[in-house]
């Protein structure tokens, strides 16, 4: 891709959505930085910045149609197209999630945030990465997603979770879904596990840094054309689902 691709990255003002869109601007890229709060978005772009790279903030809830479509207005109107989406805004939820006790409400507002939210979001976008010449997509997901670790004796897959732990399951899911129907175009969208990040989703308990857990959404956004689509990976190659 040329030194002009458009990416959107979601979740982008800290962790390792902030090291994606740091990352992506590394290659030369405009990048906006998708984020709720108008504080931490401006100053996550401030710092992008002063990196050198060509970011500008794109305020973004990924749970309201409302601002979802508004965000894509903004790419209409000032870039008339998108190149690379990265879905990574997502929560836990908040632990424990025993499923004997979790709070329904609790699963709904993962659900629609970690999947409902990323379905929101390519949805409205789809119609400017067609425009693209290599349009991207990349959900990044987790291994804790995948039925067939959770089923193996041993593999680490993180606590009992009622409610994160499915929703990357039916994220991987929905990935397969939309890679079916986008098989005749030049569309690739792809998950991607970052491996276990210190983040403040889990408390900074991860073996990872954020800048290591975003070199897979990085390298699934500069697939090239023929690439891979529909399928889940990790830094060492694909991921069993």
């Amino acid at each position: 891709m040329s030194e002009s691709t458009i990416a959107l990255v979601t979740g982008a003002n800290k962790g390792i959505g902030f090291e994606i869109a740091a990352g992506l601007g590394r290659l030369g890229w405009r990048v906006g930085v998708g984020a709720r709060e108008a504080r931490r978005r401006e100053e996550a772009v401030d710092k992008l910045r002063a990196e050198g790279a060509d970011a500008f903030g794109v305020a973004l809830d990924v749970t309201s149609d409302e601002s979802v479509a508004a965000a894509a207005r903004l790419f209409e109107e000032e870039h008339g197209r998108l190149d690379v989406l990265v879905n990574n805004a997502g929560i836990t939820g908040g632990m424990p999630q025993d499923p004997t006790s979790v709070d329904p409400a609790v699963m709904l507002q993962v659900v629609d945030t970690n999947v409902v939210g990323v379905i929101r979001v390519t949805n409205a976008m789809l119609p400017l990465l067609r425009r693209s010449s290599s349009p991207r997509i990349v959900n990044m997901s987790s291994s804790v997603g995948s039925l067939t670790l959770q089923t193996t004796p041993g593999a680490f897959v993180g606590p009992i979770s009622a409610a994160y732990t499915p929703s990357k399951t039916f994220l991987n899911a929905v990935t397969v879904q939309y890679a079916k129907e986008l098989a005749d175009t030049n569309v690739l969208i792809n998950a991607g596990c970052p491996g276990y990040c210190a983040t403040d989703l889990n408390g900074f308990r991860g073996t990872r840094t954020a800048e290591q857990g975003a070199q897979i959404a990085i390298r699934l956004a500069t697939l090239p054309d023929g690439g891979p689509t529909g399928s889940f990976f990790d830094d060492d190659g694909p991921v069993a689902w």
